[in-house]
């Protein structure tokens, strides 16, 4: 099963533009990413740089718009991500409550839905689709 772990720091909704974190805290993160990566369980995992430098794409009536950050509405936002391989939600949970996260920082983990989650008739319509079916070839 494939879980993904979100990080959510609290205020980096507000974080300006190439905000970084510290070096004893990427050096605490790195362990652990490290430790992820022995057990076998790691996928693949990247930070991300705060809203105030991404944009949305939002759409109305079919048609898209694009708005650049920073998004005053937000109230949580990622920092982060991990793709894990595990047997179960329990040890996706084990591995979250692992990291050395600080006080303002959850962990959010969400499994990933697989193909064959899918009732038939999905299944039948994403078959159709090449990279549908070479993602599904590369993890079965």
């Amino acid at each position: 099963m494939r879980f993904m772990m979100l990080m959510i720091p609290g205020g980096y909704e507000k974080a300006a533009p190439g905000t970084m974190p510290d070096a004893k805290a990427v050096a605490a993160m790195m362990k652990y990413n490290e430790s992820l990566q022995k057990a076998g369980v790691l996928l693949a995992l990247d930070g991300l740089h705060p809203p105030s430098m991404g944009a949305r794409v939002t759409f109305s009536d079919g048609k898209p718009k694009v708005t650049d950050g920073p998004f005053p509405e937000a109230k949580e936002v990622l920092g982060g991500y991990w793709m894990i391989q595990v047997k179960s939600k329990e040890e996706a949970l084990e591995w979250a409550s692992r990291c050395p996260a600080s006080n303002n920082e959850v962990i959010e983990v969400r499994q990933v839905q697989e193909l064959s989650d899918f009732p038939p008739d999905v299944q039948k319509a994403a078959a159709n689709l090449p990279e549908m079916q070479s993602q599904s070839r590369q993890r079965g």
